[in-house]
């Protein structure tokens, strides 16, 4: 290992460089492109991912979102169109006769005006149960969720989202303990969490209620707005939905091939496509940066076989002085791996400075297309691992060409 620290090795690797400097430059472009690639589309995928984990990362991820609507046929003497209900005892119906489930949580929904001393805004009143923080987990800033406690005793309290903080209180205030009016009625403020990424449809921010808190200042009786249904680990959440919407249509006497009766929407399976298009982007983006990789160290190896050729008289005059052939071998993989390790290092280096110039224009907000897209330690160092390999095994291409000359053909050729 001793030839590695060798002050004349490397002056006479800088030499053989420097009388090709155009074609060297051009080779560690090549080689650097494949490992500048390979960074940023890794970092813009790991960016998506973030985003994703950012707006679903709250949700059980295994469910569905089921809702009510209206008949599109007639049965047993109704009539098309008849409009549908959603009661408390569905939930209780589905919980107890469908396999596999973990919650069901009823919710209410809809839009009020609220006020605090001057400020005034509308916004999405719901009336929740506990169990939402279980499904929809909630990022608590201050104080707490809703309770058992506040739907047994219908307690006019509410949690906010942080939306409704910036809009009905001054930045320097405290919500927490102080009463908001909503239709008149005064809530308690108890809890307040971080604005949400995922906007169902509706007004922006939300307020929390008590499910029955809202069943009685609203007068929905038994009735609800729609469900959250979270499926078990291992049981599908696409059967799950269908067996709910079956069973629903027999609860309210809707024709069983009837599909407009009750909506839904699949979270569950939302992430799953989504989740399966990212492992398709990483698979395509390691393609490709490999490939190009090869294809530039390719390029090193026809670099440094011209190298050879124009340096084969020195070789034999080295070989006639006593060289011994894994000394010109190893200068020449030491050459190649040197050029792929400085390629290597550019393609980083340029790459992280493209993935913060990313971060600081498209990941920035809210609405933030890519969430700080980076590419993992371990991801960076298996990289540079395949880059050294692959330089070092084309070396021994003109290194073998090189140390296969006879020193007498070598001094021979003009």
């Amino acid at each position: 290992m001793n030839f590695i620290f060798d002050p004349d090795t490397w002056q006479e690797i800088y030499g053989s460089i420097r009388k090709n400097k155009l074609r060297a430059s051009i080779t560690i472009i090549g080689v650097m492109w494949g490992i500048f690639l390979l960074i940023v589309l890794l970092g813009a995928a790991k960016g998506m991912e973030n985003n994703f984990n950012k707006i679903f990362g709250n949700f059980a991820t295994n469910s569905v979102f089921v809702w009510a609507q209206s008949t599109s046929m007639p049965f047993k003497g109704f009539q098309e169109g008849k409009g549908i209900r959603l009661k408390l005892t569905d939930a209780d119906h589905i919980m107890r006769e469908i396999e596999g489930l973990e919650f069901v949580v009823p919710r209410h929904q809809r839009q009020s005006q609220a006020e605090n001393k001057f400020k005034v805004g509308t916004f999405g009143i719901y009336g929740d149960y506990p169990e939402l923080d279980l499904v929809e987990k909630k990022d608590m800033m201050k104080g707490r969720f809703i309770n058992h406690n506040d739907i047994a005793e219908k307690k006019k309290i509410c949690v906010i989202e942080e939306e409704i903080f910036k809009q009905l209180f001054d930045k320097d205030e405290n919500p927490i303990g102080q009463y908001i009016k909503i239709n008149d009625v005064n809530y308690k403020v108890v809890g307040m969490y971080k604005q949400g990424q995922l906007r169902m449809g509706g007004p922006q921010g939300a307020i929390h209620i008590p499910f029955t808190t809202f069943q009685q200042v609203y007068n929905t009786g038994d009735t609800m707005g729609w469900m959250m249904i979270t499926g078990k680990p291992g049981f599908e959440i696409t059967q799950i939905e269908s067996d709910v919407k079956l069973l629903l249509k027999t609860l309210h006497k809707v024709h069983p091939k009837d599909n407009r009766a009750f909506g839904s929407f699949n979270l569950g399976n939302e992430i799953k496509k989504f989740t399966g298009f990212l492992t398709g982007m990483q698979f395509l983006t390691w393609f490709v940066g490999i490939a190009t990789l090869i294809a530039g160290v390719f390029a090193i190896g026809n670099i440094l076989l011209i190298t050879v050729k124009e340096r084969t008289k020195e070789i034999g005059i080295r070989r006639a002085l006593g060289a011994k052939p894994w000394e010109i071998k190893r200068h020449i993989m030491l050459e190649s791996v040197f050029l792929t390790s400085i390629a290597g290092a550019l393609g980083i280096i340029f790459g992280g400075l493209v993935l913060m110039l990313i971060d600081t224009t498209l990941g920035q907000g809210d609405d933030a297309a890519l969430t700080n897209p980076t590419v993992d330690i371990p991801v960076i160092l298996i990289s540079v691992s395949i880059l050294v390999l692959l330089g070092t095994l084309i070396g021994l291409i003109p290194a073998q060409v090189a140390v296969s000359i006879k020193p007498i053909d070598a001094l021979r050729d003009e």
